[in-house]
């Protein structure tokens, strides 16, 4: 429910506070005082397309806020959970719209920011506009289709299609995917197969690469060590170093030999000095041995170090070749064989992906069907009720058909609805916009919305849906609106008392020039002047007890 309503600098409307409330609310007036002002900024702030047109002359910025009570399941909830707005349990939400003279334009939810389009979205589950100003609404063939699927119920039904068409579209896409596999599978299949030969032939070992690059270090190095090897070798050989030391071990034995047994403190130095040349010549035969079997190791076969290179390369090459280290080319074998695997079973695969989505499909067509039917029934039902509104609201020979085409599959089902009208015998149904004229599209939203009553968790503004009639077709439109005000709040824009006089509330708007100003005013009407304003309607400037007494029939008999 739309509860308040604040306006500043919109074309005629200097500053504007008004207060709504719940049930039928007339909006009343001289021709040109503004009344299509406010209804003007009400859809700037509920996101209908707006222009700097609307801001008053002199003024650097328009601006409306609208205040709404919204229940507890209504839409707009979900569009703002979408938009990851997050409410914090307010049941209140305040849409603030600012255009500036330049045309630049500023949208807030709750003094946040937020885009046009999300406040337009919410607009469009907040309010409807009918008559000469609908830019939203029934005008709006999207809305067809909801309309009718509330009136007729069959929540269950369209549950069912909305679960089939998301296994459908699941099913097709895995279906597509695998089609597209299929495609390049020949191809892949050469690839995979000569990589999974090409890595099966080279059969590397995990840290194989390291273990090479380090034996070709040592190959490389061999011939070298080799040539130092024999040079140590040679400057231990010749034999002139033993018998330099067996010369020593031969000179101490002879001093051993003259000295006697005499002195034991000369005999144990030249007895250490004997063994140590022992362990002289016994060190140096040991240091040639060690010398030959070090020479040992580096002597290897000529081809060993083009082996091993050839070897680190063909690694080297392998790991360019697939983008990989020489380490992850078992885990790339495997992949390969994986891959290859899978292109031997796409055949299968891709039969069962057919199967499933083809079922899928009937699944979703026989939901549809059912869904069809069940609108089928709704509409024949909804259009009954239309033109059973019609005669009362002096349009007893024009015609309403509620039209279902096919199309593709959708979460909603194959079918497109639209409100289709004719005002004349004869004449050829249409869209209510291209057929029908301001007054007659006001009365026909009119009776659909009755016909949908029960139906409706928007605010409904009527602009002159009395356009054109009098007397008992406007007493039949004002019960019509009192009674579908009993289901939502609505606002009608009348010049009929026959019509304000159904109202449960009443504002009357009133234009007045000051110097080189003009302003519009909105003055809510008190339940106790309520029969003047009426009478005034009635009669005009000059209000006469006739026209008094007439106003207190219309509304007693409202």
């Amino acid at each position: 429910m739309l509860s308040g309503l604040s306006i500043r600098n919109v074309v005629l409307i200097e500053a504007l506070e008004l207060e709504c409330s719940s049930g039928l609310t007339a909006l009343t007036g001289e021709t040109g005082a503004g009344k299509s002002i406010i209804l003007d900024a009400l859809s700037m702030a509920t996101g209908a397309r707006s222009d700097k047109g609307l801001v008053r002359k002199g003024t650097d910025k328009a601006q409306c806020t609208a205040i709404f009570e919204i229940p507890e399941k209504h839409p707009v909830h979900q569009i703002l959970s979408d938009a990851d707005f997050d409410m914090d349990g307010e049941t209140e939400l305040i849409l603030r719209r600012v255009i500036r003279e330049d045309g630049r334009s500023k949208a807030y939810i709750n003094d946040t920011p937020v885009s046009i389009k999300l406040l337009s979205e919410l607009g469009a589950e907040l309010l409807e506009v009918h008559g000469q100003h609908d830019g939203r609404g029934l005008l709006d063939p999207a809305q067809h289709v909801r309309m009718l699927d509330r009136f007729g119920g069959y929540t269950k039904e369209l549950s069912k299609v909305r679960s089939c068409f998301e296994n459908l579209h699941s099913t097709q896409k895995a279906l597509e995917a695998l089609k597209a596999r299929s495609e390049k599978a020949e191809a892949d299949r050469d690839y995979f197969s000569y990589a999974l030969e090409d890595l099966d032939r080279l059969d590397v070992r995990t840290g194989e690469e390291a273990e090479i690059a380090a034996r070709r270090k040592f190959l490389q190095g061999a011939e070298g060590a080799l040539n130092e090897l024999s040079a140590a070798q040679a400057a231990l050989g010749g034999g002139e170093y033993e018998n330099r030391v067996a010369a020593a071990l031969a000179g101490i034995e002879k001093v051993k030999d003259r000295i006697g047994e005499g002195d034991d403190q000369a005999n144990r130095a030249l007895g250490r000095a004997a063994e140590a040349l022992e362990r002289a010549l016994l060190e140096v035969n040991e240091a040639r041995t060690a010398i030959r079997e070090a020479s040992s190791v580096f002597h290897l076969d000529p081809g060993d170090l083009d082996q091993t290179e050839q070897r680190l390369f063909a690694i080297k090459a392998a790991c360019r070749k697939y983008g990989v280290t020489a380490d992850a080319l078992i885990e790339k074998r495997r992949e390969f064989a994986e891959n290859l695997s899978q292109i031997e079973n796409i055949g299968s695969d891709l039969a069962y992906a057919t199967k499933q989505a083809e079922k899928a499909e009937q699944d979703y067509d026989i939901a549809a069907h059912t869904l069809t039917k069940a609108r089928q029934k709704a509409a024949s039902i909804l259009e009954k009720k239309v033109l059973k509104e019609l005669p009362d609201l002096k349009m007893e020979k024009a015609q309403f058909a509620c039209e279902l085409t096919g199309g593709p599959p959708s979460p909603s089902g194959r079918d497109k609805i639209r409100f289709l009208v004719a005002t004349n015998p004869g004449s050829t149904k249409g869209p209510m916009d291209k057929v029908a004229s301001g007054g007659e599209l006001a009365r026909f939203s009119l009776a659909i919305k009755v016909a949908l009553a029960g139906q409706q968790d928007k605010v409904m503004i009527f602009d002159e849906v009395d356009q054109g009639v009098g007397g008992a077709v406007a007493s039949a439109i004002g019960q019509r609106l009192q009674k579908l005000s009993s289901a939502g709040q609505v606002f009608i824009v009348t010049h009929s008392p026959q019509v304000a006089a159904c109202a449960h509330n009443q504002y009357r708007i009133e234009k007045a020039s000051k110097a080189k100003t003009t302003t519009t005013s909105v003055t809510p009407v008190a339940a106790n002047e309520r029969e003047e304003e009426i009478a005034r309607m009635l009669a005009g400037e000059k209000i006469t007890d006739e026209a008094r007494a007439a106003a207190r029939q219309l509304m007693k008999a409202s």
